[in-house]
């Protein structure tokens, strides 16, 4: 048989590492699997049959990349019921590069569609194990104890916000200084808990983190921002994307797409002005947007590690048969941090949102606990020497033309 492997969803500073681990994985098996191919653009590519063969793909400096080489896209699979004609030209691509394994990288939508396709194949009687490769930088996977992904990026912002720190430190004066920052993380608060890994004493930044998990108190908040600017003369907070009012609103939201997606932001400035507008103090607020998630040059070694793992095992639960399952992370020991990787029932996990724990966030809603601070430190540890070429980091592009096609062109 032939394995297919894409991409979908936001990409990570790490996703191409578990390409190159499906990648390596199955070239170790040439008597059982075949070719290695990949789609242009997930399940786009599928459909369009936009297929890479793999065969010469420097894995090593793939590993090493940010973004998603070989294209993402953000599908959502409708129900078979609803749109046969796709599932029957999902099939005849399949058949047509005999394909009997796919694998498929991405979040919580993704692993809708591993189960979604799993269950047609076998209405079907079609030999296809569908598998899932998980990857999210909200790091809001249920049954894992962590996502590739969500590392790099924990590691990133928690820079970011150290060095942000420093500088406004620096540049505080009599009127008082307030600098906010805004990360991802959609409904989750995962990484805005991460950046308080920056902390290590009350009086280093952030002073305040805003998850949507706990309810915006506009009173209290500010409140606090003027205690922390009366003892430190400046303030530095880390706000979620999706903080929320007591309606259950986002704080702000930018407009739906076509299908309904809402592209989450602003949150960051509304803070940062209400502390100007209200207390009269001189703001400064940043977005790091893609920067969170494409920072290749300081990735998690452990974030890496297992990105390259759960391809590896995606590999070796497709050749054992497991079918409609997804490789997730599980926690062994807290100290020194020990993982494995093991099958999750992909449809069981599918759509759902791990939350931040209640336990890891302070008493006043606007912290994170030591209990939060000693789960998340593994994540962010170990660090990756960048190969660069004139005094830029080095990255690999896929640019070998695309399989000749076998089938008519698809008519979405």
């Amino acid at each position: 048989m032939n394995l297919l492997y894409a991409q979908s969803g936001g990409v990570t500073a790490v996703i191409n590492a578990s390409a190159a681990g499906v990648i390596d994985a199955a070239r170790a098996h040439p008597d059982r699997i075949g070719k290695v191919l990949a789609a242009r653009h997930g399940i786009l590519g599928l459909l369009a049959e936009d297929l890479y063969d793999t065969a010469d793909i420097d894995t090593a400096a793939l590993s090493r990349t940010p973004g998603g080489a070989f294209g993402s896209c953000r599908f959502d699979l409708p129900s078979e019921e609803t749109q046969p004609a796709l599932y029957e030209r999902i099939f005849s691509v399949l058949e047509a590069h005999r394909i009997g394994a796919l694998l498929y990288n991405g979040g919580n939508g993704s692993m809708d569609l591993i189960g979604r396709l799993s269950a047609a194949a076998r209405r079907r009687g079609y030999p296809l194990v569908c598998v899932g490769v998980p990857k999210t930088v909200d790091n809001d996977i249920e049954g894992a104890d962590c996502c590739p992904g969500f590392g790099s990026a924990a590691k990133y912002l928690a820079t970011a916000m150290r060095e942000a720190g420093r500088d406004v430190a620096a540049m505080t004066g009599r009127k008082g200084r307030v600098f906010v920052m805004e990360v991802m993380g959609r409904n989750v608060g995962w990484l805005a808990a991460a950046t308080a890994l920056a902390a290590r004493t009350p009086d280093e930044a952030p002073h305040i983190v805003l998850f949507p998990e706990v309810v915006f108190d506009e009173a209290a908040f500010l409140a606090r921002v003027q205690a922390v600017v009366g003892r430190l003369g400046y303030c530095a907070v880390t706000v979620a994307e999706g903080l929320r009012t007591a309606d259950g609103a986002p704080l702000m939201k930018q407009d739906r797409d076509a299908k309904g997606y809402v592209q989450l932001g602003g949150a960051g400035e509304a803070i940062a002005h209400l502390v100007h507008d209200r207390l009269g103090y001189k703001q400064h607020y940043a977005l790091p947007d893609y920067l969170q998630r494409a920072a290749g040059h300081w990735v998690s070694a452990t974030d890496h590690a297992q990105a390259v793992a759960v391809g590896h095992a995606a590999v070796a639960f497709a050749l054992s048969g497991q079918d409609g399952v997804t490789a997730a992370i599980r926690r062994l020991a807290d100290a020194p941090y020990a993982w494995d990787v093991v099958a999750v029932d992909a449809a069981s996990v599918a759509n759902l949102e791990r939350r931040l724990p209640a336990e890891f966030i302070a008493a006043d809603g606007m912290g994170l606990t030591e209990l939060g601070r000693n789960y998340l430190t593994p994540f962010i540890q170990g660090e990756l020497s960048t190969p660069c070429v004139d005094g830029l980091p080095a990255h690999y592009v896929i640019n070998q033309p695309l399989l000749e096609k076998r089938l008519p062109p698809y008519a979405a």
